[in-house]
């Protein structure tokens, strides 16, 4: 591993650090791997950096790890085949090194279980646990100005995630936000010991100890909730799950050739490129590609078991559509009351059961939680959004020099529907080290510039 770490914490001496990344999924994973193929490949000119990250240590998902269940996207899609299809970090050299390429290959499939591409996640990120500060969490961005207001660094401040609220701070040239996606609830709904969203499903399933079970509300009508109703259905064979959501059944999720095409790097360009209206109508086209849609096997798997219920008698699988969540609380005792209002009649049905799981989705996380001041100093659209410039960056006043970059989400309405998606991972996070090299090139020629008229550099 030849990522470069600065100070972890600064205290007006040693080197500052070339990038800070705050956040340490697939997406600063990624990023981590393509400043390790760079300075392999550039000795004496490597990145310094260092990242961030809230959990105790590397994870992906793991409410959803269900066994069986498989990814949405090709293994090609790794963290780096896409831009260099030799790296040692590629899906295929995990798979070699584990002992499974030939067995893998005989399965004559792109599509790994998901279990397995966390394993292959974990593997790469092992390579990087010296750089990784688990179990922190950035709390705050401060800017560092010169005497002329001039902002080259910035000030990372950090905090234990768990445990006694120790601070430090980092000082950098650049930061990385790679903080993911946030839990997106219903309007008036809060989770609690028996309402949950579906990230944490394994967890909280596991924790369920009452016998026997009666009832589980799974509301949702993407991947995530078809995906929730089938582990609960065959994890809980005396329980009824009843799958809630506002359309007349789950549709299928279009992954023909020419939709996939949305998900190549060079759909970026184009998108980046379009106008703002041009940009909403692809969004709009594509949608079912990503959103709200569910793998066509998985569907027609849970038609059948619907119907082999009914040839049976005894109706385990209640599909209630176009139905809506209105209202849920806590039952006395244990369990949860929900409230489903159909939208044809507006007929309410209350049910009592052991957990509502909410396969409802994520949301961006905010930039502005942790820009503070520095929020000001970054350039808006006429829509209030975040102007972010091709190679990620956010677009920001003359007075800021230091780079603040953000993947993973808040880049949807720049860079396209897989700004939070795997498929361009490999490729993005090559564009955002490019860049980086670019910024400490240029540091490195102001300075070199200001020694030889006799004044202090920046770097």
């Amino acid at each position: 591993m030849s990522v470069r770490r600065g100070d972890s914490a600064h205290t007006g001496c040693g080197p500052i650090e070339d990038l800070v990344g705050i956040g340490f999924g697939p997406a600063n994973l990624a990023l981590a791997i393509a400043i390790d193929d760079h300075n392999r490949r550039n000795p004496g000119s490597e990145l310094r950096a260092g990242f961030l990250e809230r959990q105790e240590r590397f994870g992906w998902h793991r409410g959803m790890l269900i066994e069986g269940a498989t990814m949405q996207v090709s293994f090609l899609k790794d963290l780096v085949t896409q831009r260099d299809p030799g790296s040692r970090f590629s899906f295929l050299h995990y798979l070699q090194e584990r002992g499974r390429l030939a067995d893998f290959i005989n399965q004559k499939t792109f599509f790994p279980t998901r279990v397995e591409f966390h394993d292959y996640l974990s593997w790469c990120a092992a390579e990087f646990a010296s750089a990784v500060d688990y179990g922190r969490a950035a709390v705050a961005l401060h800017p560092v100005r010169d005497a002329d207001g001039v902002i080259d660094h910035l000030d990372v401040v950090s905090r234990a995630a768990h445990g006694p609220a120790d601070e430090s701070v980092r000082r950098t040239r650049n930061v990385v936000l790679g903080t993911g996606l946030t839990p997106r609830l219903p309007d008036g709904v809060t989770a609690g010991p028996h309402v949950w969203h579906n990230r944490d499903l394994l967890f909280r399933a596991a924790g369920l100890t009452a016998t026997p079970h009666r009832r589980f509300v799974v509301v949702g009508a993407g991947q995530s909730a078809a995906e929730s109703a089938e582990y609960l259905h065959r994890t809980f064979p005396g329980a009824e799950v009843c799958a809630v959501f506002s359309r007349y059944g789950y549709s299928p999720a279009d992954d023909s050739p020419y939709a996939n095409r949305i998900f190549d790097p060079a759909a970026v360009d184009h998108f980046y490129d379009a106008p703002e209206d041009v940009k909403q109508a692809l969004l709009g086209y594509h949608a079912n590609t990503n959103y709200s849609v569910v793998d066509g096997e998985l569907i027609e798997a849970l038609y059948r078991t619907a119907y082999q219920e009914k040839v049976q008698g005894r109706e385990r699988l209640r599909i209630l559509n176009t139905s809506r969540l209105t209202a849920v609380e806590d039952i006395p005792g244990g369990g949860a009351r929900a409230v489903i209002r159909s939208l044809a009649t507006g007929e309410e049905l209350v049910l009592d059961c052991d957990a509502v799981v909410l396969a409802t989705g994520y949301r961006p996380a905010d930039p502005a939680e942790l820009l503070g001041d520095l929020a000001a100093e970054c350039l808006t659209d006429e829509q209030g959004r975040l102007r972010i410039d091709r190679d990620h960056r956010v677009l920001t006043t003359g007075r800021v020099r230091a780079g603040i970059y953000l993947q993973g989400g808040g880049t949807e309405h720049t860079h396209g529907i897989t700004s939070t998606l795997l498929s361009t991972l490999a490729i993005r996070s090559g564009e955002i080290c490019d860049s980086l090299v670019l910024g400490r090139t240029d540091v490195l020629a102001d300075s070199n510039a200001g020694a030889l008229a006799g004044a202090p550099g920046r770097a």
